[in-house]
């Protein structure tokens, strides 16, 4: 379950990556930032559970 939500915190961090760097630069990366930082923590609580 936290690594299928891990991995769905990475897709929605690379799309507003992609998202970012297309158009609002500023505005996506500071979320596509959160979301990757999300997915770590995420990955790694579901490696440690």
């Amino acid at each position: 379950m936290n690594l299928e939500l891990a991995v769905l915190f990475f897709a929605l961090a690379a799309i507003a990556a992609v998202l970012g760097a297309a158009r609002v630069r500023g505005f996506s990366l500071t979320k596509a930032r959160w979301l990757i930082v999300i997915f770590i923590v995420l990955a790694l609580v579901a490696l440690v559970v």
